[in-house]
């Protein structure tokens, strides 16, 4: 039984594509997938140098205008694809907000709309005559186009569909009325439609090629964001972890620094949370960590990080601090939010925190020395007894020295 209900949810996931679109997908994965667009360059330019050499023999043999007007245009298109490109990659490429990423892949789509167009039009003028060989180097421009359009953009199944079917649709019907011209030849009727039809049923095969791409895709892009951000975040709490730390206290010393001002370094730990864990189990202190998480988030500014380093240990990384009477205001704010009781499946808990505090450039720019300075300065506080506040000094900065050599 269970290989059939993997099958009905991939069919269920291969319907639904369709309804999926940039509105509904994480702005990570959004951004990995309009990349993919703007990364075929060489493919683009190699696809329309096909369509002109095939545009320049047919006109080399008809001298036909219209054949011409075809080829200049699908030249104009190509060069017009690769310029979008280039302007894409002068704006930022990926990195740009989402609403900015959605006018660029509008401009991409409604190029690529009208090279299918181009190619649905030197069909429908090579099958206005019977010339076997012509009709068999403009059909196979349709198949190759379609082959690179589900190989490389199946990540914006919208594209593709519509790409398709302005290209493919126009070429059959005209390929189902040239079945129908008088030319005497046997089985004539019989090979134009057996193939407008097996170019349909390509096209319609395709569809299903692109859905089940696309949810591929989109399965391996949002696994691999969910990787990247539990790397880089605490799972339970969502707070950052130490690797997204580092990041952080680099750009705000750096922001410190322009401002001519100080970063703080707050080292907490939770007083009274190992009673609780003992006495309630994991799981009611895995609720009273959550709640304190969304309590920090609460408290610091859009420029300071709260992260949590294990434990009931947590740590605020405070930029631009004029004087260090700013760090402790929002050291005891801490501890006044963090110290009101946590109401957890009905029972009312109460836990403090205690804090040590570092400041940068005072005591070194290193993150590890300084995060051992506020350790240090932690230490001191909870010596003091709960819900106290020390700041690191000369002493606890030596020892901070030789403990992290």
């Amino acid at each position: 039984m269970e290989p059939t209900r993997t099958s009905s949810r991939q069919r269920l996931a291969i319907g639904k594509f369709w309804m999926r679109c940039a509105g509904d997908l994480p702005d990570p994965v959004y951004r990995d997938l309009v990349s993919t667009l703007f990364s075929m360059r060489a493919v683009i330019v190699g696809f329309g140098a096909l369509y002109v050499i095939v545009g320049a023999l047919i006109y080399s043999k008809w001298h036909d205008v219209g054949i011409a007007a075809l080829t200049v245009s699908a030249i104009a298109v190509t060069v017009a694809r690769v310029m979008l490109i280039s302007a894409y990659d002068r704006a930022g490429g990926s990195a740009q907000p989402v609403a900015g990423l959605r006018r660029w892949e509008r401009r991409y789509e409604i190029l690529t709309y009208l090279f299918a167009l181009l190619l649905a039009g030197i069909n429908i003028r090579v099958l206005m005559e019977h010339e076997p060989l012509v009709h068999i180097s403009t059909i196979s421009l349709v198949f190759t186009f379609g082959a690179g359009i589900v190989s490389r953009n199946a990540g914006r199944p919208r594209l593709c569909v519509i790409a398709l079917a302005l290209s493919v649709v126009p070429t059959a019907l005209t390929m189902f009325i040239h079945a129908a011209s008088d030319y005497a030849e046997p089985l004539h009727a019989e090979f134009f439609i057996f193939e407008a039809l097996l170019l349909l049923a390509v096209a319609g095969m395709s569809l299903g090629s692109i859905g089940h791409l696309y949810t591929v895709m989109v399965d391996h892009l949002t696994t691999k964001h969910d990787l990247a951000k539990l790397a880089r975040f605490d799972a339970l709490t969502g707070l950052p972890n130490r690797l997204s730390l580092r990041e952080s206290f680099q750009s705000g010393l750096r922001s410190s620094q322009q401002a001519t001002s100080q970063l703080a370094i707050h080292y907490m730990d939770l007083d009274g949370f190992k009673s609780i864990n003992d006495r309630y189990g994991h799981p009611t202190g895995d609720k009273m960590l959550l709640e304190v998480a969304r309590r920090l988030n609460a408290i610091v500014r859009a420029d300071d990080v709260a992260c949590r380093l294990g434990g009931d240990e947590f740590l605020l990384v405070q930029t631009c601090v004029q004087h260090r009477d700013q760090a402790e205001i929002l050291a005891r704010r801490v501890i006044r939010q963090l110290s009101e009781p946590y109401l957890i499946d009905g029972i009312e808990m109460r836990v403090t925190v205690s804090v040590g505090i570092s400041l940068a450039p005072e005591f070194g720019v290193d993150l590890e020395n300084l995060m051992a300075c506020a350790d240090a300065a932690l230490y001191r506080s909870k010596a003091r007894g709960k819900a106290q506040v020390q700041f690191c000094d000369a002493e606890d900065y030596r020892d901070a020295g030789r403990a992290v050599a």
